[in-house]
């Protein structure tokens, strides 16, 4: 697959997504096979990496510079900020967003030292802070792009308005939202905006965080501190619901020659020359096959029957609980999900 536009840069249209390594799905891989997974990457031509301040309270970013630093010459360095965990007085973190310019600026800073670079060619607002206008926010990381600290500036979890006022005050290169056969937001207007504006869309959780692997099939599995257990799909009735899906996905899988991921990955791919997809994986078998979907060609016909089967309409749920969706930008649908 010949490689896409990411900003100023080409990059293989699948990235990985770094987050696995050390947030969000339960007890993290040991270091050595965390350092194992990066490496492996690097083999299968992955050139595109993306991290955040947020992600193990900044040990990902740590991780993800000690492992690629003697190739930083070959890849596309992404990470995030105004999203992240701060220590209270009691000694636990707790999650906070905050896109004030000096915020922003510190978190720059202490993504050069954990990532060991002297600039991070993408740099993302993880969210938009809505006490602080994006304006605000996209003008400081600007002149950080002028001080030659980062290359180019990103969105995350965003509105195509938004998009558009941050690109008003300086070229935003990518946007990063959720993106999969089960979470089809992006489609009302973000997808869009970003091919008028001449940005990258970043898909993250273009997995649909494994259900579309067919892997998961007992929520009742994940562990105590897997955020998915936050998240309405995951609830054990919804998800029950949702598995009613699979039967006939998986079967379109086997009858076009790849796997159920595979499927989910092309699908993406297809969905505009501007797309990028970041899966991400703590596991090397899930990471080889997520590479393999790069030779998976979907026809018209292949393409329509499976965003007949898993979309929108027939997903039960949606993907986050009403706190943390007030925590995004993104648009809904008229249903509220």
């Amino acid at each position: 697959m010949k490689p896409r536009r990411l900003g100023p840069f080409a990059v293989n249209p699948l990235g990985l997504g770094c987050m696995n390594l050390s947030h969000a799905y339960g007890t993290p891989p040991s270091i050595e096979a965390a350092e194992a997974l990066l490496r492996r990457a690097l083999e299968f031509g992955v050139d595109c990496f993306d991290t955040a301040t947020l992600y193990g309270a900044g040990t990902n970013e740590s991780l993800v510079g000690r492992v690629l630093k003697p190739h930083r010459n070959r890849i596309t360095l992404c990470s995030k900020g105004g999203l992240s965990m701060e220590r209270q007085a009691d000694g636990s973190f707790k999650r906070v967003i905050d896109g004030r310019p000096a915020t922003l600026r510190r978190h720059v800073e202490a993504s050069l030292q954990r990532l060991d670079t002297e600039v991070i060619d993408l740099y993302y607002l993880h969210r938009w802070d809505k006490a602080v206008p994006v304006e605000e926010s996209v003008g400081e990381l600007g002149r950080l792009v002028a001080e030659g600290k980062l290359r180019a500036i990103g969105l995350s979890e965003v509105s195509a308005a938004t998009v558009r006022r941050a690109h008003a005050v300086h070229p935003i290169a990518a946007v990063q939202n959720e993106y999969s056969l089960w979470t089809r937001n992006p489609e009302i207007a973000v997808l869009d905006a970003c091919r008028e504006l001449g940005a990258a869309f970043v898909a993250f959780s273009p997995l649909a965080r494994a259900f579309l692997t067919d892997t998961l099939h007992d929520v009742a599995t994940l562990a105590e501190k897997d955020i998915r257990r936050t998240m309405p799909r995951f609830a054990p009735a919804a998800y029950a619901a949702n598995l009613k899906l699979l039967q006939p996905y998986v079967a379109l899988a086997a009858e076009i020659g790849c796997t159920p991921a595979q499927l989910a990955l092309a699908w993406v791919l297809a969905q505009g020359e501007h797309v990028i997809a970041i899966p991400g994986t703590a596991n090397i078998a899930h990471l080889e096959e997520n590479m393999g979907a790069a030779g998976v060609t979907l026809t018209a016909d292949q393409l329509h029957r499976v965003d007949a089967l898993i979309n929108h309409a027939t997903v039960i749920g949606p993907r986050y609980s009403p706190a943390a969706q007030a925590d995004v930008d993104s648009e809904v649908f008229p249903d509220g999900r």
